[in-house]
């Protein structure tokens, strides 16, 4: 089970991003990995495809992209508490809507 959803806010706690943070947009359960809005940019050289009738909404030439982030560099982030965590996240049933929620186990603050 996977503890970082998209739409998490984390913190990159090791390579080049160390430090920064952002939104995740979307995980790959299957090759451990998510990408992270803002962060790990790589550049691609992208050609004109004149097949297809979206090719001039296709940006061409260099575009800057984010790059797939391994799940074990990333933290989650409390906005509550101001402080990344890497501890273990803990459901608890929400008493009005009778759902799980997902609550930090240090800080018992909500995601």
């Amino acid at each position: 089970m996977q503890r970082i959803k998209k739409g998490d806010k984390v913190v990159v706690i090791t390579g080049k991003n160390k430090g920064g943070s952002g939104i995740v947009l979307k995980i790959m359960p299957a090759r451990q990995q998510a990408i992270v809005e803002g962060l790990n940019k790589v550049t691609r050289h992208k050609k004109k495809d004149q097949t297809t009738k979206r090719a001039a909404k296709q940006s061409t030439g260099k575009v800057q992209q984010e790059a797939p982030i391994f799940l074990s560099k990333l933290a989650l982030f409390d906005q509550k508490a101001k402080q990344q965590t890497i501890g273990k996240i803990k459901y608890v049933m929400d008493p009005k809507t009778n759902k799980k929620t997902r609550v930090f186990k240090k800080s018992n603050n909500t995601l």
